[in-house]
This record gives C-alpha cells, structure tokens and sequence, in this order.
C-alpha cells in the first residue's frame, strides 16, 4: 500500500520538481489588480506591506512561506490596494463596534500628530477613535484599555476629517444614553464639536490641563517642593470642579505675569469643558485622552514614522486607509479585492 506524502516530506517532494510552467490561458496566468500574483499571495503581502516596513515584510514572507517577492512589489501592491480604498472599493463606514446598548455611553476622541512628507514636509494626521464605556476595561492594578474602537485617520485639511467623523459617530449615537467627547485644547476641535453635536458632552482633556499647569508654575517657583505643593492642591481643586477657584488661585499667585495670564484666559475660556466632578460620574468616568494618544502609536506612528521615512501625500492615505481597515477589523474586505479584483487596476 504506498502511503500518500504530507508535510515537509511532500513539500521537499515538490521542490525536487524543479519549475512548473502554466499556460497563458489558464487562471493562474491571469493578471488579477494588474499583477503577475495569486489572490493569496496578493493578500499576504499588502497585509505585510501594511504592517512594517517593505524590506522587513519582504524577509517575513520569505521566512513563513519560502517565497522570495520583490520590495518594490509588495510596495506597488500595498499601494494599489490603499488606493482602491480610498476610491470606496472597500467602505470601511460600517459598523465594526457591537450594537450600542441604551444604558451606554458612547465616546469619540480625535487629535492630530506629525508626519513628514516628501511634498509639503511636515504634515498633520488627523485620527479619531469612538468608543463604547462597556468596552473600557479596568483590571485591578493593572491599566485600563479598550477592548474595540472604530477608528478614522485622514492626512489633509480638518473639513475632510470631520465629515467621516461625523458618518462613524451617526452609526452608534442613535442609540447611546450620551455622546462624549474627550479632546485636548484644540480651538477648531471645540468648534467642530459644538456645531455639528451640540447636545453632546465636551471634555477637555485633564492631564493637559494639568500640563498647563505644570509649565506656569515651572516660571513661578524656584523652590521644587513649594511648587508640588501648590500644583498638587489645584489638581484637586480641579477635580473637584472648581476651576474658579483655581483660577483665583493663580490670580492672587502671580496675576500680573504674561504666564498667569495667558493660562487664566486658557482655563477661562473652557471652564464650561472642565466640570471633572460630573464627568467622573458617567460612562467609564473617562477624563483624559489616552485613548486617541494610544491611536497615533498604534495607527499612525509603529508603521509610518520609522526612520528615515517619508511619505508622498497619495501615498501616506493609501497607507492610513490600509491600517485603519485592520484595526478596525475589516481585512476581509482586503481579502475579497483579492479574490475579485477591483475597477482601477494597478
């Protein structure tokens, strides 16, 4: 009875075969996308592509499956499926978050971070990240997290932004008990926030509050341990939701400085976003914008601000729509471009 080969003995049988040749007219001779690829290996590689450096994917692919590929093709794939992204062949403006329950309090955060293009320099990417307080995880001693987010991230101006914003943030908001917002001092933040969602709770973030903090007293003190001190007992106060208090505090401290100034005018003219005490007391009690810091690394910064990196503006969005269609757990859309194709061929 001859026993059938498998595993490494069949793989090692195969290599003996030496190359195989298709016909032109057979499937496998079909250029799908526009490429010389199988629909899985396509897959693969805009997967790796997406996840680290061309050359680091191009030795990863070669050490799981034995394949050598080309950097600069994974690169062509990776950005012809961005693109095809970006042109709605993958909609990524479904839910990806589980039904939002009435008692629930539903939390959207967005923020901008730097990248460097090859066009302009320095550009600013902007990501937004909405969440459910059911998904904000507490473990004894341990730091909270998130179980699931949907994220958005745009390299361009903040109109286009706030538009998808706006679409992910109607998919849940119908049905959550609150819409929160938890956004640093950002002035065309707070106006986005109260014309487009003008019943919703706007939150300035506390840690950056207290870092304004931090850089006053840093010019009023010379003495480390009076400075903690004070610092300390405004925090407090600022927990508390008195920031009219606090704010006389600094007046009677050092109300005459240019320093003093300008952060009573900072904490004047959002008092209304720093009631603390209330917002402790709702959904998850979330203060702070960790979340949409954590978005930037995980979204924005692991893949696209390596060293020495830089990006074509075409180029960076094809990216951003790659990494967020995978953090937003959407990569069988990806998987089905590769099996059918898609319109606009590489």
């Amino acid at each position: 009875m001859k026993v059938p080969l498998t595993g490494e003995k069949k793989i090692k049988k195969l290599t003996r075969l030496g190359k195989i040749s298709i016909n032109k007219k057979h499937p496998f001779s079909k250029a799908l996308n526009g490429f010389q690829v199988s629909p899985r290996m396509q897959e693969l590689m805009v997967y790796a592509g997406q996840l680290d450096s061309y050359e680091r994917c191009n030795e990863v692919i070669s050490e799981f499956i034995n394949i050598e590929v080309s950097v600069a093709q994974v690169y062509r794939l990776t950005d012809a499926y961005g693109k095809a992204a970006e042109q709605g062949e993958v909609n990524n403006k479904v839910c990806t978050l589980t039904p939002v329950k009435k008692e629930e309090v539903l939390y959207a955060q967005a923020d901008g971070s730097m990248l460097l293009t090859r066009e302009e320099g320095w550009k600013e990417v902007k990501v937004g990240r909405v969440f459910k307080s059911s998904d904000c995880l507490h473990a004894e001693q341990k730091a909270g997290r998130i179980s699931h987010s949907h994220y958005v991230a745009h390299l361009g101006n903040s109109k286009d932004f706030t538009h998808q914003m706006e679409e992910v943030v109607a998919l849940y908001a119908r049905s959550a008990t609150q819409l929160i917002f938890v956004t640093d001092g950002a002035i065309w933040l707070k106006h986005w926030i109260e014309d487009a969602f003008p019943k919703a709770v706007s939150i300035l973030d506390y840690y950056h509050v207290c870092e304004h903090l931090h850089q006053f007293s840093s010019t009023y003190f010379s003495d480390k341990a009076s400075e903690k001190q004070w610092v300390n007992e405004q925090k407090g106060l600022l927990l508390q939701s008195e920031v009219l208090r606090v704010i006389q505090n600094i007046e009677q401290l050092a109300g005459n400085t240019k320093e003093a100034q300008q952060l009573i005018a900072y904490y004047q003219s959002n008092k209304e976003r720093m009631d603390y005490k209330r917002y402790q007391e709702i959904g998850c009690g979330l203060i702070g914008s960790g979340a949409i810091e954590s978005a930037h690394r995980t979204v924005v910064q692991k893949r696209m601000k390596q060293s020495g990196q830089r990006w074509s503006i075409p180029g960076a969005q094809h990216m951003l729509h790659l990494r967020v269609i995978r953090k937003n757990l959407q990569w069988h859309k990806i998987i089905q471009l590769a099996k059918h194709g898609f319109t606009s061929a590489a």
